[in-house]
């Protein structure tokens, strides 16, 4: 499968968008530590659960949890 310029152009368009998106929040993110960690406290429960759980699904945590779970035996 060979990429054309339309699928190139796609990929670009999509790390600027996350590239601005970045940008744009660094200044409000780098206020204050509760600032960048918690929202300021303005986060809702939702927000913050979805953000934990998806934590969990990082790639580093079942290997963690699978090495844990096997060195003790």
């Amino acid at each position: 499968m060979q990429l054309t310029f339309i699928d190139f152009f796609v990929i670009a368009l999509y790390f600027l968008i996350n590239l601005s998106i970045g940008l744009i929040l660094r200044k409000k993110a780098t206020a204050n530590v509760s600032e960048f960690f918690v929202s300021g406290g303005k986060a809702t429960w939702w927000l913050a659960g979805t953000s934990m759980v998806a934590t969990t699904f990082a790639a580093d945590t079942p290997l963690v949890v699978s090495g844990l779970i096997v060195l003790p035996y």
